[in-house]
């Protein structure tokens, strides 16, 4: 679900570290190429339309005042070239401390984003309702994708749908779903999260038709810690009426191997089955 958001405005350079953040790494090393030469591509033409600016510049050579604000960007300096002037020197330290300030930055913005966990948590492509235990039941998958365990998982369902209120208008509610258990204190492998369908629940009662009536949505969140690092991490997922498949399971994932080891197929996690099937 994708929400427009109208009067606030759409951007804000205190963002810019986040927005910097949440871009994939070859958005943010084409971000990080078009700055550096964009800088030195300014740096540049300031060299070059100060003439004579730099000694054993060749006149009128835009590639000699390049190569010089790539040099001195990064405070290599070879020395063959350097300023001969006061205006030379003073655009020279503002490149310099542009590339210290532009250096510290990148940095750190790299470091960040090395040791920001990913949680790799994959959650079922739908959603399944059909008998459990003698009773229907909302059925979800997850998986984890490390090899690692994640400790102390929390898992959350919200169901959203349309109803009407007492003064006839529509009104969009939120239920959280009780779930068989909400955390564990080890997320080894691939687990079913389940929401039993009693007479206390929000969808008793309800058929597959009217899920679309009242355009039933569902959100799933997990938060738990990788323990390698360790932090917390965070994942999410939503659904429509279109996701929920009615009558079908989960088909098993799970094989013992040995008496110590079990083997979980990661490409069946989609997969459900006619109950019965």
């Amino acid at each position: 679900m994708e929400f427009h958001k109208l009067n606030t405005p759409k951007y804000d350079l205190r963002d810019a570290y986040r927005w910097l953040l949440t871009l994939e790494w070859p958005q943010f090393a084409g971000f990080v190429l078009v700055v550096y030469l964009a800088v030195n591509l300014f740096f540049a033409t300031l060299y070059y339309l100060g003439s004579g600016c730099i000694a054993e510049m060749r006149p009128n050579s835009f590639d000699d005042a390049f190569f010089f604000s790539v040099e001195t960007l990064a405070t290599v300096g070879y020395g063959h070239m350097y300023p001969a002037t006061l205006y030379g020197h003073v655009v020279t330290t503002l490149e310099i401390m542009t590339g210290m300030f532009g250096l510290a930055v990148i940095t750190g913005l790299i470091f960040v984003r090395f040791s920001r966990p990913a949680a790799r948590i994959v959650f079922s492509r739908s959603l399944v309702i059909s008998p459990f235990d003698g009773q229907p039941a909302l059925m979800m998958r997850v998986a984890n994708l490390r090899h690692q365990a994640m400790a102390e998982a929390e898992f959350r369902l919200i169901l959203i749908r349309d109803e009407r209120v007492k003064e006839g208008a529509g009104f969009r509610r939120f239920y959280p779903l009780r779930l068989q258990f909400d955390r564990l204190v080890m997320f080894p492998a691939a687990l079913t999260i389940r929401h039993v369908i009693d007479k206390e629940s929000p969808l008793h009662g309800l058929k597959a038709e009217d899920f679309e009536k009242s355009d039933v949505r569902i959100w799933a969140s997990i938060v738990c810690i990788d323990t390698v690092i360790p932090a917390s991490v965070q994942s999410q997922m939503d659904y429509t009426w279109r996701d929920i498949e009615v009558g079908r399971r989960f088909v098993e994932i799970y094989s013992d191997i040995d008496t110590n080891s079990i083997a979980v197929d990661y490409g069946r996690l989609h997969e459900t089955e006619e109950i019965g099937g």
